[in-house]
C-alpha cells in the first residue's frame, strides 16, 4: 500500500495572501498623498455668487483667504450680523491689518509681491463690510484682491 494519497475532492488551491500588506500600504499611501485637508474651519455662511468672466490664480503665488457672511447654525451665539472670519476665529475689520502683515510675515522675502487677498463673501453679506475690509486692506498696501465665485475665481486688482 503506498503511503502518499491522493485527494479525491479536487478543491481549489489555497488564496496567495503574502502581497495583501503591499497593496493595503499602497492604498494608504496613495490617500495619505491625494488628500487635500480643509485649511479653515468654515464659521460663516457662504454661498458664494456665480461669475461668467473668470480668471484662474496661479497656483505659484500664495495666497491668503478672508471670509465674509452670517455665522453659520452652530455659531448663532456670535449674532446675524455679517462677520469677518480670519483663520479659524471671527475678527473685527481692525485686524484685518494685523492678519495680513502676519501672512506676509510667513512668507519667504520673494514671494511677498505676489501675495493675493482672496475674499470668500457670502452673496447676502452687507457690502459696507465688505468695503471696510478694502479700505483696511488698502491701508496696509494690499492691492491684489481676489473676489472667489461659486464657479471659480475672478481676478480684480485694486489699484486705488
Amino acid at each position: 500500500m503506498s503511503k502518499f494519497k491522493k485527494k479525491k475532492d479536487g478543491g481549489l488551491a489555497p488564496i496567495n495572501t503574502a502581497s495583501l500588506p503591499d497593496i493595503v500600504f499602497m492604498l494608504l499611501f496613495f490617500f495619505m498623498v491625494a488628500t487635500v485637508m480643509r485649511e479653515d474651519t468654515l464659521m460663516i455662511q457662504n454661498a458664494l455668487p456665480v461669475a461668467d468672466q473668470i480668471e484662474k490664480l496661479d497656483k505659484k503665488n500664495p495666497v491668503s483667504y478672508i471670509y465674509m457672511g452670517k455665522p453659520s447654525e452652530n455659531y448663532k451665539k456670535f449674532g446675524t450680523e455679517a462677520r469677518i472670519q480670519l483663520n479659524d476665529k471671527f475678527a473685527s475689520v481692525s485686524e484685518v491689518g494685523g492678519f495680513i502683515a502676519a501672512e506676509r510675515g510667513a512668507l519667504r522675502e520673494e514671494l511677498i509681491p505676489f501675495l493675493t487677498v482672496s475674499l470668500k463673501v457670502d452673496r447676502e453679506a452687507n457690502m459696507g463690510i465688505v468695503g471696510d475690509v478694502k479700505q483696511e486692506l488698502r491701508k496696509v498696501n494690499a492691492l491684489k484682491i481676489n473676489y472667489t465665485t461659486g464657479t471659480g475665481d475672478a481676478l480684480t486688482n485694486m489699484n486705488q
